[in-house]
């Protein structure tokens, strides 16, 4: 499948972010800087660098959530709702200061994005920078916007914690399965690439194997597990539903996978280092590894998302 990535060329190294996966690969040729029509199945095969291996200043992606509200209550939601969420001038003030910088990719989350009505001229001041964009949702209103999404962002990553409502809405509540797998069909049959996200804990190991026969008769391009993090809502959750990186990495290896599909595993210490910009226009970068976020600074200058540490860290 031809799809856009984000290319650049930092230290030597040319680089290929890929919006759905979240993942930077090293591109064995010259690619020309910029957003790029690529083949996902051959991009897939490249090489993965570490965000802290890519070099440059800044972060090669980061994640902007630009809203805190949401029209469900998740228990696992990393999201801080005491955050206050700017206005739709300064939201778009911070869209083009970071598709001002050499950031190639841009997780737009929240809160639920899809509630903000502007959601799709916010990607495009960031496309207009040479980013490539993918949207995180819950799924509930995918339906109604897939449509108008579509030319706007690059990727859907979808929210499922498992392969059937019964097991899904136990979570986030009645419909929203149903609400979420209409919102998908609608999404590839609107040309988008989706992505399935699921958080992976304790109670919901069992249904990986399930996930991934999902997302393959969905028509998603792949899945990407992610471990769970004792952030914002999920700090609430019983310690016993984190399976340490081990135990995540030997589950996800032992998944039968379709070949057209893309299944990644985001583990608590790769998410370590992570860039966040929250509602409020302050950077955020999760610790290493990923069990707290420690609030850096108010975004108010290209500058402000310097990373400082040799290792990527601020």
């Amino acid at each position: 499948m031809i799809r856009t990535f984000a290319v650049a060329v930092r230290d030597g190294t040319t680089l290929a972010h890929d919006p759905a996966t979240g993942l930077t690969h090293r591109a064995p040729l010259a690619l020309p800087p910029g957003r790029a029509e690529l083949d996902g199945a051959e991009v897939s095969k490249w090489p993965v660098v570490h965000p802290a291996a890519c070099g440059g200043t800044v972060p090669v992606s980061v994640c902007w959530s630009p809203i805190v509200r949401c029209n469900l209550q998740c228990p696992h939601c990393l999201d801080d709702k005491s955050v206050t969420e700017l206005g739709a001038a300064d939201q778009r003030r911070i869209a083009r200061l970071i598709a001002g910088t050499d950031v190639l990719g841009v997780d737009i989350s929240g809160g639920e994005p899809l509630l903000l009505p502007d959601l799709a001229h916010l990607a495009d001041e960031l496309t207009a920078g040479g980013c490539a964009v993918s949207v995180t949702t819950n799924g509930w209103h995918l339906q109604r916007r897939a449509a108008r999404l579509a030319g706007h962002v690059d990727a859907v990553k979808v929210s499922l914690d498992g392969p059937s409502s019964l097991v899904h809405d136990a979570w986030r509540g009645p419909e929203s399965f149903s609400r979420a797998i209409d919102g998908v069909k609608e999404a590839v049959a609107a040309g988008l690439c989706v992505q399935l996200q699921s958080v992976l804990m304790a109670s919901s190991r069992a249904f990986a194997q399930d996930l991934v026969r999902l997302a393959h008769r969905l028509g998603a391009a792949g899945v990407t597990f992610l471990q769970m993090l004792p952030i914002g809502e999920a700090a609430r959750l019983p310690p016993a539903e984190m399976l340490s990186d081990n135990e995540a990495q030997a589950l996800i290896e032992r998944l039968d996978v379709p070949p057209e599909l893309t299944v990644r595993l985001r583990t608590r210490r790769g998410a370590g280092g992570f860039t966040v910009i929250r509602a409020d226009g302050r950077v955020w970068r999760n610790d290493r590894p990923a069990e707290h976020i420690s609030a850096l600074r108010p975004l108010r200058s290209p500058a402000d998302l310097t990373l400082t540490g040799p290792d990527g860290s601020a």
